[in-house]
């Protein structure tokens, strides 16, 4: 795979788990699940004014994203919090930061010659 394709592909993975963090309830959910305790559904609808069905179409976008696996304990869903999705949502925050400081230090740079 070229190297254009590969960092096409890893932009469209970062930008699904983006936007499945960008909802207050399914960052309550992220936060809750982070403490690496699995939970049942209704587990995490107890700390929410939402029904167990709008709790887990929010745990499904999560799924979708990587960010949570369930696994299925009789007739309960259990789902568990996967940190590789956000360990490489840091990687890439972190290299478009070193970017900017690189860009920010030739432009210093190039102002303190003038």
């Amino acid at each position: 795979m070229s190297s254009k394709r590969h960092k096409q592909q890893a932009n469209k993975r970062h930008a699904h788990v983006f936007a499945a963090l960008g909802d207050q309830t399914r960052l309550s959910l992220v936060s809750k699940l982070s403490d690496g305790q699995p939970r049942s559904i209704t587990q995490l609808a107890d700390d929410h004014k939402l029904s167990r069905q709008a709790i887990t179409k929010h745990l499904h976008v999560l799924e979708n994203a990587g960010i949570v696996q369930s696994s299925r304990s009789g007739r309960e869903s259990i789902f568990q919090f996967d940190v590789q999705p956000l360990d490489e949502l840091q990687n890439y925050l972190r290299s478009v930061s070193d970017q900017w400081d690189q860009t920010l230090a030739r432009l210093k740079s190039f102002v303190e010659e003038q």
